[in-house]
């Protein structure tokens, strides 16, 4: 199985960002996916998750209006389209996936199996 992040980048406050990622190795229709990050000196965060069909779609507070999670089963791609972004967005951003929904908790970093090496976003004030 590998998981590989892309689209990461130094992005000015108030611009954007599209993150892609895809998992070979998993048969996209039977996993549910996530984003998390990661900050110097800080706990690995849920940011966003969504469930097999593409129905249930989760995100910390702190993104939500900004950030929209997406998945393409014709391209076996997730895609997190980050908007307006701040400062505190700086951080390393993980893509992570499971086998099967798991609805308890969809944006703790426990609940997933697979995960890539990151891509960096800074966004400069």
């Amino acid at each position: 199985v590998q998981v590989v992040e892309s689209g990461g980048g130094l992005v000015q406050a108030g611009g954007s960002l599209r993150l892609s990622c895809t998992a070979s190795g998993l048969t996209f229709d039977d996993i549910q996916m996530g984003w998390f990050r990661q900050a110097p000196g800080k706990e690995r965060e849920g940011v966003s998750a969504i469930t097999l069909g593409g129905i249930g779609k989760y995100y910390v507070d702190s993104v939500k209006g900004r950030f929209t999670i997406s998945r393409d089963h014709n391209k076996d791609t997730l895609y997190l389209q980050m908007n307006s972004l701040e400062p505190a967005d700086t951080a390393m951003y993980y893509c992570a996936a499971r086998r099967g929904n798991y609805y308890a908790s969809p944006l703790d970093h426990l609940a997933y199996s697979y995960w890539g090496q990151g891509t960096q976003v800074t966004v400069s004030s």
